[in-house]
């Protein structure tokens, strides 16, 4: 899923090629991406886009007259800049924004169809929208520790609840936690004053190393290549692979449709965190620490075999 670095990319590489110019209309292949009716997506066609900006995962489009549309990409929806006109592909492809320099597809490949498009009329509307976490990149140490504090959660829990912390899901939530030491499943509030200040710098320095890193990556062309495993992150992504920091295979727990990746060593002091996938393969055999996990393991494939 885009989260703020990718999505401060979009915003970025839309800004000098969209605002000041009309958007001619917008084609819509996927009718379940339009969330709203009222008013009618053709009131923004004809429309100058007067900026560029963001409410937490969503890109917002500022129109003129007080028009917007708002787009989450949820889990696969990306962005890609084609030729003017460009006739919409059967497959993948949700809607196309047109101008009269480029068309840009919104795309997504997931079964599930998740991304969507609300036009809305009136800073009010759109401001309805805005789950209420802060703004970590400007947060001071005292709003950070209070929206920290305020609910007891797990971290992971806490640092993707967009009530909390506005714009971090998945997957810079397992890089912030990695570069802080601290465990997914820790408490907000079991947090000493220490622990919640590597937290805080963490959370800034990885979302700026990001932005900075996707913006190099980007130049001055237009971001296609966003996805939700980047190869230069140290944990997110790399079940089993080494931990860049200690060189111990990184561990992952698995709920629903998601996955959270940690270093036991570097962030829970060597003690695995229960994962239900793995909880039904080893039953009662559960290890305490990574070395017990690889013997478990080994002795569930001897008897599978």
């Amino acid at each position: 899923m885009p989260e703020l670095p990718e999505v401060t990319a979009y915003i970025e590489a839309f800004r000098p090629r969209v605002v000041g110019l009309k958007l001619q209309r917008i084609r819509i292949r996927s009718p379940i991406l339009l969330r709203t009716f009222d008013p009618p997506v053709s009131e923004a066609f004809g429309r100058t886009v007067e900026e560029i900006s963001r409410i937490g995962k969503r890109i917002v489009w500022e129109l003129s007259g007080d028009l917007y549309l708002a787009i989450h990409l949820m889990v696969t929806g990306r962005f890609h800049q084609k030729r003017p006109g460009t006739p919409l592909p059967r497959r993948h492809v949700n809607a196309s924004f047109d101008f009269e320099n480029a068309s840009y597809f919104l795309t997504e490949r997931g079964k599930r169809k998740q991304a969507s498009l609300h036009v809305l009329e009136g800073r009010e509307a759109l401001d309805a929208l805005d789950r209420g976490g802060i703004e970590p990149l400007t947060a001071t140490p005292e709003q950070f520790a209070r929206a920290l504090r305020g609910e007891n959660r797990t971290l992971k829990r806490a640092l993707t609840d967009p009530r909390i912390l506005s714009g971090i899901g998945n997957a810079h939530s397992d890089e912030i936690l990695h570069a802080a030491g601290l465990s997914p499943a820790q408490l907000t509030r079991n947090l000493d004053d220490d622990e919640l200040a590597r937290l805080r710098v963490a959370t800034v320095e990885n979302l700026e190393v990001w932005i900075a890193r996707l913006r190099e990556e980007v130049g001055e062309g237009f971001p296609e290549r966003i996805t939700a495993f980047h190869p230069k992150m140290a944990v997110h992504g790399r079940f089993g692979e080494p931990c860049p920091r200690c060189g111990d295979p990184i561990q992952r727990i698995v709920y629903a449709e998601r996955e959270t990746n940690y270093c036991a060593t570097c962030q829970t002091g060597g003690r695995l965190l229960r994962d239900r996938a793995l909880s039904r393969l080893l039953n009662e055999d559960w290890p305490r620490t990574v070395e017990e996990l690889e013997e478990g393991l080994q002795r569930a494939r001897k008897e599978q075999s």
